[in-house]
């Protein structure tokens, strides 16, 4: 398994509400996390699959941001 950590400004509970159902929806994502108290407000992928694009496309969607770290 893959960890994959990305900067994102997801930064409070409704931006987590909006971000949820795309990335509990992707294909080849194992678990997900949004440390919001880090001031980079850290996300962190498990994934056995995807690549760090994947992801940020899925964020993007979303009209949030993710830099991979």
């Amino acid at each position: 398994m893959t960890t994959l950590k990305f900067k994102t400004n997801i930064n409070c509970s409704n931006c987590l509400a909006k971000v949820t159902p795309f990335l509990n929806k992707k294909e080849g994502i194992q678990s997900w996390n949004v440390d919001t108290e880090n001031p980079d407000k850290i996300l962190t992928v498990e994934t056995d699959e995807l690549m760090p694009k994947d992801i940020i496309k899925t964020i993007q969607r979303t009209g949030f941001v993710a830099e991979e770290m």
